[in-house]
């Protein structure tokens, strides 16, 4: 009876002592049987993180009851709690889904078209010699006047305008992004119903909660998932205060 009480109560202490120190936990991030690099392996437990190698493998410290969160664009947002088990193992798979394709909104992209480049020096003396070839045409009269003379001011503001044209260049359009551009990108559809527990109506009224935060124009600034993470979390708490 002793004998099986110890062996219970060092059962009992092992499990304690896993549950209570960082190991390094090894595995692979898979989709579909292809193994998927780049992906953002975040213990946000202990607010860390890594990404997976080329072939899909990535190490980071944990301990039991850490929460693992997996996100990789165009992939639903995947999220592991760690137990004993996984620690005893050291080498989980974790299958990540694609995300369907959505046609709710279509953009639109602007056409670049190949710019034309052109001398205006050269032009201009094209202008100017085509217009003296045609002097043969032109009559001149008894008081030394040309009549239908050359018009040297409209051949000159010609010239002008093709320099500034020349020298014009465009403007180049900066890509803006705004709040609810970045959640989108950043959080799978179901997280807000299932991680923060709002409905539509709550969303809605969270997400402009966020947006008036000033915070969020830093995340728009340095777009970085474990910090919006971080961000949406602490403001939900502040949220239901409000209820």
């Amino acid at each position: 009876m002793k004998v099986k009480l110890l062996t219970t109560i060092s059962f009992f202490t092992y499990q304690l002592s896993i549950s209570q120190t960082e190991k390094l936990l090894h595995g692979k991030v898979v989709s579909q049987n292809l193994v998927l690099k780049d992906v953002e392996v975040i213990n946000k437990t202990a607010q860390t993180s890594t990404r997976t190698n080329t072939l899909g493998e990535f190490t980071i410290s944990v301990k039991a009851q850490d929460s693992l969160i997996f996100f990789a664009k165009d992939y639903l947002f995947t999220k592991l709690k760690i137990t004993s088990k996984e620690i005893e193992t050291n080498n989980i798979v974790v299958n990540m889904i694609l995300k369907a394709e959505e046609l709710d909104e279509v953009l639109i992209a602007k056409m670049q078209l190949p710019k034309v480049s052109y001398d205006a020096e050269a032009i201009g003396e094209i202008i100017i010699d085509k217009q003296l070839k045609d002097l043969s045409g032109y009559t001149f009269v008894q008081n030394g006047s040309v009549k239908n003379e050359l018009n040297i001011k409209k051949v000159g503001s010609t010239i002008l305008d093709l320099f500034q044209k020349e020298k014009e260049k465009p403007k180049k359009e900066i890509p803006k992004i705004d709040f609810r551009q970045l959640i989108n990108t950043t959080c799978p559809a179901d997280f807000f119903a299932k991680d923060l527990k709002l409905n539509s109506e709550e969303k809605e009224l969270f997400l402009q909660f966020c947006d008036a935060d000033p915070k969020s124009k830093t995340l728009l600034e340095n777009p970085n998932v474990l910090a919006t993470m971080d961000f949406l979390y602490a403001k939900n708490e502040e949220f239901k205060k409000l209820k």
